[in-house]
Protein backbone atom coordinates (compact mmCIF):
# COMPACT_ATOMS: atom_id res chain seq x y z
CA UNK A 1 0.00 0.00 0.00
CA UNK A 2 1.37 3.40 -0.94
CA UNK A 3 1.83 6.05 1.71
CA UNK A 4 -0.32 9.10 2.09
CA UNK A 5 1.23 12.28 0.65
CA UNK A 6 3.71 13.77 3.09
CA UNK A 7 2.76 16.97 4.95
CA UNK A 8 3.82 20.12 3.16
CA UNK A 9 6.26 20.93 5.95
CA UNK A 10 8.04 17.64 5.30
CA UNK A 11 8.18 18.04 1.54
CA UNK A 12 9.37 21.66 1.81
CA UNK A 13 12.04 20.87 4.40
CA UNK A 14 14.60 23.73 4.33
CA UNK A 15 17.86 22.06 3.43
CA UNK A 16 20.86 23.42 5.37
CA UNK A 17 23.92 24.48 3.40
CA UNK A 18 27.55 24.13 4.37
CA UNK A 19 28.99 27.66 4.79
CA UNK A 20 31.34 28.77 2.04
CA UNK A 21 34.15 29.23 4.57
CA UNK A 22 33.78 25.56 5.61
CA UNK A 23 34.22 24.28 2.06
CA UNK A 24 37.93 23.71 1.28
CA UNK A 25 39.13 25.56 -1.83
CA UNK A 26 42.89 25.12 -1.56
CA UNK A 27 45.34 22.65 -0.05
CA UNK A 28 46.30 23.36 3.52
CA UNK A 29 48.79 21.64 5.75
CA UNK A 30 47.21 23.04 8.91
CA UNK A 31 45.53 20.12 10.75
CA UNK A 32 43.62 22.50 13.02
CA UNK A 33 42.05 24.24 10.04
CA UNK A 34 41.17 20.88 8.49
CA UNK A 35 39.50 19.68 11.68
CA UNK A 36 37.61 22.97 12.08
CA UNK A 37 36.08 23.04 8.61
CA UNK A 38 35.28 19.32 8.68
CA UNK A 39 33.49 19.74 12.00
CA UNK A 40 31.39 22.61 10.69
CA UNK A 41 30.52 20.79 7.47
CA UNK A 42 29.61 17.57 9.27
CA UNK A 43 27.46 19.48 11.75
CA UNK A 44 25.50 20.97 8.86
CA UNK A 45 25.10 17.58 7.25
CA UNK A 46 24.06 16.07 10.58
CA UNK A 47 21.19 18.55 10.83
CA UNK A 48 19.98 17.35 7.44
CA UNK A 49 20.39 13.63 8.14
CA UNK A 50 18.68 13.77 11.52
CA UNK A 51 15.64 15.50 9.99
CA UNK A 52 15.07 12.43 7.75
CA UNK A 53 13.18 14.21 4.94
CA UNK A 54 10.96 11.90 2.90
CA UNK A 55 13.28 12.04 -0.12
CA UNK A 56 16.34 10.97 1.87
CA UNK A 57 16.22 7.47 0.35
CA UNK A 58 16.64 8.84 -3.17
CA UNK A 59 19.35 11.19 -1.90
CA UNK A 60 21.40 8.48 -0.19
CA UNK A 61 21.18 6.20 -3.21
CA UNK A 62 22.22 9.03 -5.53
CA UNK A 63 25.29 9.51 -3.33
CA UNK A 64 25.88 5.74 -3.41
CA UNK A 65 25.91 5.94 -7.21
CA UNK A 66 28.53 8.70 -7.09
CA UNK A 67 30.64 6.71 -4.62
CA UNK A 68 30.41 3.62 -6.83
CA UNK A 69 31.48 5.63 -9.90
CA UNK A 70 34.53 6.93 -8.01
CA UNK A 71 35.43 3.40 -6.93
CA UNK A 72 35.00 2.08 -10.47
CA UNK A 73 37.63 4.59 -11.61
CA UNK A 74 39.80 3.57 -8.65
CA UNK A 75 39.98 -0.04 -9.86
CA UNK A 76 40.66 0.95 -13.47
CA UNK A 77 37.24 0.40 -15.03
CA UNK A 78 35.54 2.88 -17.34
CA UNK A 79 31.84 2.73 -16.39
CA UNK A 80 30.34 6.11 -15.49
CA UNK A 81 27.17 6.81 -13.49
CA UNK A 82 24.91 6.23 -16.49
CA UNK A 83 26.52 2.86 -17.21
CA UNK A 84 26.19 1.87 -13.57
CA UNK A 85 22.48 2.74 -13.61
CA UNK A 86 22.09 0.59 -16.69
CA UNK A 87 23.92 -2.32 -15.08
CA UNK A 88 21.54 -2.12 -12.16
CA UNK A 89 18.19 -1.36 -13.80
CA UNK A 90 18.35 -2.57 -17.41
CA UNK A 91 18.60 -6.25 -16.69
CA UNK A 92 16.18 -9.13 -16.57
CA UNK A 93 14.99 -10.49 -13.26
CA UNK A 94 17.58 -12.90 -11.88
CA UNK A 95 20.41 -11.65 -14.10
CA UNK A 96 23.71 -10.72 -12.47
CA UNK A 97 24.58 -7.02 -12.74
CA UNK A 98 28.19 -7.76 -13.66
CA UNK A 99 31.39 -6.50 -11.96
CA UNK A 100 30.49 -2.80 -12.25
CA UNK A 101 26.93 -3.43 -11.12
CA UNK A 102 28.24 -5.38 -8.14
CA UNK A 103 30.28 -2.36 -7.04
CA UNK A 104 27.11 -0.28 -7.16
CA UNK A 105 25.28 -3.03 -5.27
CA UNK A 106 27.86 -2.79 -2.47
CA UNK A 107 27.32 0.95 -2.07
CA UNK A 108 23.55 0.61 -2.32
CA UNK A 109 23.79 -1.98 0.43
CA UNK A 110 25.52 0.60 2.63
CA UNK A 111 23.08 3.41 1.85
CA UNK A 112 19.98 1.25 2.11
CA UNK A 113 20.41 -0.54 5.43
CA UNK A 114 20.50 0.52 9.03
CA UNK A 115 23.73 0.72 11.00
CA UNK A 116 25.74 -0.97 12.35
CA UNK A 117 26.50 -3.80 9.91
CA UNK A 118 27.44 -7.32 10.91
CA UNK A 119 30.53 -9.25 9.87
CA UNK A 120 28.38 -11.23 7.42
CA UNK A 121 27.37 -7.97 5.76
CA UNK A 122 31.02 -6.97 5.37
CA UNK A 123 31.89 -10.35 3.89
CA UNK A 124 29.09 -10.00 1.34
CA UNK A 125 30.31 -6.51 0.45
CA UNK A 126 33.89 -7.73 -0.02
CA UNK A 127 32.60 -10.29 -2.50
CA UNK A 128 30.64 -7.64 -4.40
CA UNK A 129 33.71 -5.40 -4.52
CA UNK A 130 35.91 -8.22 -5.80
CA UNK A 131 38.06 -8.27 -2.67
CA UNK A 132 39.26 -11.65 -1.41
CA UNK A 133 38.19 -12.32 2.17
CA UNK A 134 41.00 -12.39 4.70
CA UNK A 135 40.72 -13.90 8.19
CA UNK A 136 41.82 -10.54 9.57
CA UNK A 137 38.75 -8.87 8.10
CA UNK A 138 36.59 -10.83 10.52
CA UNK A 139 37.51 -8.45 13.35
CA UNK A 140 36.88 -5.21 11.42
CA UNK A 141 33.33 -4.63 12.64
CA UNK A 142 34.39 -5.08 16.27
CA UNK A 143 37.38 -2.80 15.71
CA UNK A 144 35.12 -0.17 14.16
CA UNK A 145 32.69 -0.44 17.06
CA UNK A 146 35.53 0.14 19.53
CA UNK A 147 36.73 3.16 17.54
CA UNK A 148 33.22 4.61 17.46
CA UNK A 149 32.93 4.19 21.23
CA UNK A 150 36.30 5.90 21.72
CA UNK A 151 34.71 9.26 20.93
CA UNK A 152 37.46 10.33 18.53
CA UNK A 153 36.43 12.72 15.73
CA UNK A 154 34.65 10.96 12.87
CA UNK A 155 37.35 11.67 10.22
CA UNK A 156 40.06 10.35 12.55
CA UNK A 157 38.11 7.13 13.02
CA UNK A 158 37.61 6.74 9.28
CA UNK A 159 41.34 7.15 8.66
CA UNK A 160 42.19 4.56 11.33
CA UNK A 161 39.68 2.03 10.01
CA UNK A 162 40.76 2.49 6.40
CA UNK A 163 44.39 2.02 7.45
CA UNK A 164 43.46 -1.18 9.29
CA UNK A 165 41.93 -2.60 6.12
CA UNK A 166 45.03 -1.71 4.10
CA UNK A 167 47.39 -3.28 6.62
CA UNK A 168 45.49 -6.54 6.26
CA UNK A 169 45.37 -6.37 2.47
CA UNK A 170 47.12 -3.54 0.56
CA UNK A 171 45.03 -4.42 -2.51
CA UNK A 172 41.72 -3.83 -0.70
CA UNK A 173 41.57 -0.03 -1.04
CA UNK A 174 38.05 -0.16 -2.46
CA UNK A 175 36.89 -1.97 0.69
CA UNK A 176 38.80 0.53 2.85
CA UNK A 177 36.78 3.41 1.39
CA UNK A 178 33.50 1.52 1.87
CA UNK A 179 34.22 0.81 5.53
CA UNK A 180 35.53 4.35 6.07
CA UNK A 181 32.19 5.77 4.94
CA UNK A 182 30.39 3.23 7.09
CA UNK A 183 32.49 4.20 10.11
CA UNK A 184 31.90 7.92 9.61
CA UNK A 185 28.11 7.53 9.54
CA UNK A 186 28.24 5.13 12.50
CA UNK A 187 30.31 7.60 14.53
CA UNK A 188 27.89 10.41 13.63
CA UNK A 189 25.02 8.36 15.02
CA UNK A 190 23.10 8.21 11.74
CA UNK A 191 20.55 5.45 11.36
CA UNK A 192 21.41 5.00 7.67
CA UNK A 193 24.83 5.50 6.14
CA UNK A 194 25.37 8.54 3.93
CA UNK A 195 28.29 7.96 1.52
CA UNK A 196 30.34 11.16 1.31
CA UNK A 197 34.02 10.21 1.58
CA UNK A 198 34.32 7.93 -1.44
CA UNK A 199 32.62 10.50 -3.65
CA UNK A 200 35.76 12.63 -3.18
CA UNK A 201 38.44 10.01 -3.92
CA UNK A 202 39.77 11.75 -7.01
CA UNK A 203 39.42 15.36 -5.92
CA UNK A 204 42.65 17.37 -6.39
CA UNK A 205 42.53 18.70 -2.82
CA UNK A 206 43.09 15.17 -1.53
CA UNK A 207 46.47 15.06 -3.24
CA UNK A 208 49.65 15.93 -1.39
CA UNK A 209 53.39 16.23 -1.78
CA UNK A 210 55.41 17.85 -4.53
CA UNK A 211 54.19 15.26 -7.05
CA UNK A 212 50.55 15.71 -6.08
CA UNK A 213 49.91 12.05 -5.40
CA UNK A 214 46.49 10.92 -4.24
CA UNK A 215 46.42 10.25 -0.51
CA UNK A 216 45.70 6.56 -0.07
CA UNK A 217 44.30 4.92 3.07
CA UNK A 218 47.12 4.01 5.39
CA UNK A 219 49.48 6.72 4.13
CA UNK A 220 50.84 9.47 6.35
CA UNK A 221 48.76 12.06 4.50
CA UNK A 222 45.48 10.21 4.70
CA UNK A 223 44.21 11.54 8.03
CA UNK A 224 44.45 15.10 6.73
CA UNK A 225 42.82 13.93 3.50
CA UNK A 226 39.97 12.37 5.50
CA UNK A 227 39.14 15.76 7.05
CA UNK A 228 39.17 17.42 3.64
CA UNK A 229 37.08 14.63 2.11
CA UNK A 230 34.54 14.93 4.93
CA UNK A 231 34.20 18.68 4.40
CA UNK A 232 34.00 18.45 0.61
CA UNK A 233 31.67 15.46 0.71
CA UNK A 234 29.32 17.07 3.23
CA UNK A 235 29.11 20.26 1.16
CA UNK A 236 28.41 18.29 -2.03
CA UNK A 237 25.80 16.15 -0.26
CA UNK A 238 23.97 19.23 0.99
CA UNK A 239 23.97 20.81 -2.47
CA UNK A 240 22.57 17.62 -3.94
CA UNK A 241 19.95 17.48 -1.18
CA UNK A 242 18.78 21.02 -1.94
CA UNK A 243 18.27 20.11 -5.58
CA UNK A 244 16.46 16.86 -4.77
CA UNK A 245 14.25 18.55 -2.18
CA UNK A 246 13.02 21.01 -4.80
CA UNK A 247 12.40 18.19 -7.28
CA UNK A 248 10.54 16.12 -4.67
CA UNK A 249 8.36 19.13 -3.88
CA UNK A 250 7.44 19.51 -7.56
CA UNK A 251 6.72 15.79 -7.79
CA UNK A 252 4.34 15.84 -4.82
CA UNK A 253 2.65 18.95 -6.17
CA UNK A 254 1.58 17.21 -9.38
CA UNK A 255 0.13 14.11 -7.72
CA UNK A 256 -3.45 15.51 -7.75
CA UNK A 257 -3.15 15.89 -11.53
CA UNK A 258 -2.40 12.19 -12.05
CA UNK A 259 -5.29 9.87 -12.85
CA UNK A 260 -3.44 6.57 -12.44
CA UNK A 261 -4.40 4.53 -9.39
CA UNK A 262 -0.78 3.41 -9.14
CA UNK A 263 0.63 6.94 -9.16
CA UNK A 264 1.16 7.01 -5.40
CA UNK A 265 3.28 3.86 -5.48
CA UNK A 266 5.39 5.18 -8.37
CA UNK A 267 5.91 8.51 -6.59
CA UNK A 268 7.02 6.66 -3.46
CA UNK A 269 9.54 4.71 -5.51
CA UNK A 270 10.89 7.87 -7.11
CA UNK A 271 11.50 9.60 -3.78
CA UNK A 272 12.91 6.43 -2.28
CA UNK A 273 15.58 5.57 -4.82
CA UNK A 274 18.09 7.09 -7.21
CA UNK A 275 16.17 6.00 -10.30
CA UNK A 276 13.27 3.84 -11.47
CA UNK A 277 12.92 1.80 -14.63
CA UNK A 278 10.38 3.15 -17.10
CA UNK A 279 8.93 -0.33 -17.37
CA UNK A 280 8.10 -0.72 -13.68
CA UNK A 281 4.87 -2.65 -13.21
CA UNK A 282 2.54 -3.65 -10.39
CA UNK A 283 -0.90 -5.20 -10.01
CA UNK A 284 -2.37 -1.77 -10.73
CA UNK A 285 0.12 -0.69 -13.39
CA UNK A 286 0.78 -2.32 -16.77
CA UNK A 287 3.86 -1.57 -18.88
CA UNK A 288 1.75 0.56 -21.20
CA UNK A 289 0.21 2.48 -18.30
CA UNK A 290 3.65 2.88 -16.76
CA UNK A 291 4.99 4.54 -19.89
CA UNK A 292 2.00 6.88 -20.06
CA UNK A 293 2.45 7.82 -16.41
CA UNK A 294 6.15 8.63 -16.80
CA UNK A 295 5.49 10.59 -19.98
CA UNK A 296 2.95 12.64 -18.02
CA UNK A 297 5.36 13.20 -15.15
CA UNK A 298 8.05 14.43 -17.56
CA UNK A 299 5.50 16.68 -19.27
CA UNK A 300 4.63 18.22 -15.89
CA UNK A 301 8.31 18.77 -15.09
CA UNK A 302 8.12 16.44 -12.08
CA UNK A 303 10.75 13.87 -13.10
CA UNK A 304 13.65 13.59 -15.52
CA UNK A 305 14.47 10.87 -18.03
CA UNK A 306 18.05 9.98 -17.11
CA UNK A 307 19.24 7.63 -19.87
CA UNK A 308 18.78 9.81 -22.96
CA UNK A 309 17.35 6.81 -24.81
CA UNK A 310 14.00 6.32 -26.53
CA UNK A 311 13.80 2.75 -25.22
CA UNK A 312 14.71 1.21 -21.85
CA UNK A 313 14.12 4.56 -20.22
CA UNK A 314 15.12 5.39 -16.65
CA UNK A 315 13.52 8.12 -14.54
CA UNK A 316 14.40 9.95 -11.35
CA UNK A 317 13.95 13.21 -9.49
Amino acid sequence: MSRQPAPASQVCFPVPRVPAWATPRARSGDPVEGAFIAGSALNTLDNLVQAEPEWSGAWRHRLALRAAAACIKLIGRSEDEAALRDAWLVRQSGDEPGPAGNVLAAWRRLAGRTLPPATGDLQAVATLLGVGWSDGFGDLIDVTRDEVRSGAPAPVITARIAATVMREDPKAEILAWWLADCALSWRMGWRHAVPILATQIHMPLLRSGSEGRRAQPGSDAFERAAFIAAALGAAEACRLAADMAARAERLRAVVPKLRSKAAGDVVDRLIGDDAVSGTVTSKNLSRWASRRLFDRLVELGAVRELSGRTTFRIYGI
